[in-house]
């Protein structure tokens, strides 16, 4: 797929998700693209999390039922295959995410094929662009085969990344082992290189009910919009411009636009629509971004948090794309789940990265050092304490070899390091799942993972999971396929 010399994105209104409203909107945005869809079809939405605790964090599935119908309408028989595909938030299987947003129900009814991406076996697509982190990335097999590729993500904020529009739902199109490999503080030059592996001819963002200030637990925010577009960066860019940020600040789009995947310039994009970019604005008037320092974030609370730059070889003052993100989150979850989560946190001490400032903790107070790259030299309550920089460099991480941990694995290790005063949690990234169980390991906080009808939930979903390993296994079909995947469809990018 060639990226458009001429982007054009449409800006339409609609205040509800009435999926027959929304079917007609996309059908002729894709009409009006000149957009046909064709071959293997793969929708994917965002459904990081949905359920009760996250009921903005996903793209609704009402949405999806439009979008899909539509494809159907312009597609028709031109489509050997639609379906649609998503790897949820990391550690838990996708199948929750599936039947808690809704969207199994509506796949079902509508007849469109469901991926689950970490069920898929993965393969390895070669990368040869300057600014490449590394010389390969996984990714599911759907996601290389696409002939017409269509994104239809959440319009958010994010705490890592400032905005979560069209670029940064990539996060979505590689498995936990493959995500968390520089899911650091290079995650932006990260989501500029998945952009090699899959470009859409087609986004449509839910914007209808938008959510402001978080990723997984944002803030409703009436936006009563859908904006449709045929070139990602450009996509991002008005998006941005609606929200009154230039797109040139947000890092992971400003480098997609560096490496060729289309313009943050808004003069060079075509904007149509019922709507226009004034009235969007003021639609969007207040709007809150998520970016913001995790030391800020604690303020006032029983936690008081603890920041150092990266790794020394690395660039950067602060691990934006890392852990300190990732307990905001966690937090931010507890809270949804346990209205007295502040109360009941005990006063705690959050470390991260290289500091070297001193630690105020009281006897009895918890001190955290949270990641791999934690490094910190002193005394805490009259007792030296010397924690040792564990990271491992960029070069040593080997796709080819990757692994994950299993959540109940990660269950059963977080309770073994809770119990001294000062605890050191591994890992780069310490996700928001481990993080979420420290936290209430160290507290009284009601824990989300044994609440009873989420424990039905995922129960299901996980034994389901198990059993299409399992039977991906039985049938001699490995994981991840390596060397480089030569099958890929119509959507791999041009550049």
């Amino acid at each position: 797929m060639k990226i458009p010399a001429r982007p054009k994105v449409i800006i339409r209104s609609c205040r509800d998700y009435d999926p027959e409203r929304i079917r007609k909107i996309i059908r002729e945005g894709l009409e009006e693209l000149g957009l046909k869809p064709f071959g293997r079809t793969l929708v994917k939405p965002n459904l990081v999390a949905a359920g009760p605790l996250f009921p903005y964090a996903y793209t609704r599935p009402e949405f999806g039922e439009g979008v899909l119908r539509a494809l159907r309408d312009v597609g028709g028989s031109n489509m050997s295959e639609l379906a649609a595909g998503e790897r949820c938030g990391i550690t838990v299987p996708t199948r929750v995410a599936f039947r808690e947003s809704g969207w199994d129900a509506m796949l079902k009814k509508i007849d469109v094929k469901r991926y689950c991406f970490e069920e898929s076996q993965q393969v390895e697509i070669p990368l040869s662009h300057p600014q490449r982190l590394r010389d390969y990335l996984f990714t599911p097999e759907p996601v290389a085969r696409a002939d017409f590729f269509v994104n239809c993500p959440k319009f958010k904020a994010h705490p890592w990344t400032t905005v979560t529009f069209s670029c940064k739902a990539y996060i979505g199109i590689q498995d936990d082992r493959h995500r968390l490999i520089d899911h650091d503080h290079k995650l932006n030059e990260k989501i500029a290189d998945l952009q090699h592996i899959i470009q859409p001819q087609f986004i449509a963002i839910d914007a209808i009910t938008a959510g402001e200030g978080r990723m997984l637990t944002p803030t409703p925010f009436p936006l009563g919009l859908i904006i449709m577009g045929n070139s990602q960066v450009a996509f991002d860019a008005v998006c941005c411009d609606i929200i009154g940020v230039d797109a040139s600040t947000v890092d992971h789009i400003r480098l997609s636009a560096e490496q060729g995947f289309g313009s943050t310039d808004i003069s060079t994009i075509e904007i149509t629509g019922d709507v226009s970019l004034d009235e969007a604005k003021a639609r969007a008037k207040g709007f809150k971004v998520g970016l913001i320092r995790v030391e800020k974030y604690f303020e006032g609370t029983n936690i008081t948090a603890y920041a150092g730059p990266p790794p020394d070889a690395e660039v950067g003052d602060y691990c934006w794309g890392g852990c300190p993100g990732a307990i905001e989150e966690a937090i931010e979850i507890l809270r949804v789940f346990d209205k007295d989560t502040d109360k009941k946190m005990p006063r705690l001490h959050v470390v991260f990265g290289a500091y070297k400032g001193d630690i105020d903790a009281k006897p009895g107070e918890k001190v955290i050092f949270i990641g791999d790259c934690a490094d910190w030299k002193g005394t805490i309550n009259d007792k030296p304490i010397s924690i040792e920089n564990i990271y491992k460099p960029r070069s040593t991480l080997d796709p080819h070899t990757a692994t994950s941990q299993d959540i109940f694995a990660k269950l059963a290790s977080a309770k073994s390091k809770l119990k001294d005063p000062v605890v050191r949690l591994e890992g780069c990234p310490v996700s928001v799942a481990e993080q979420v169980l420290a936290l209430v390991g160290m507290s009284d906080v009601k824990n989300p993972y044994y609440d009873p009808a989420n424990m039905l939930t995922f129960g299901r979903a996980y034994l389901g999971w198990k059993a299409r390993v399992t039977l991906n296994k039985l049938q001699k079909k490995r994981y991840q396929q390596n060397g480089t995947f030569t099958e890929r469809g119509q959507a791999a990018p041009e550049l």
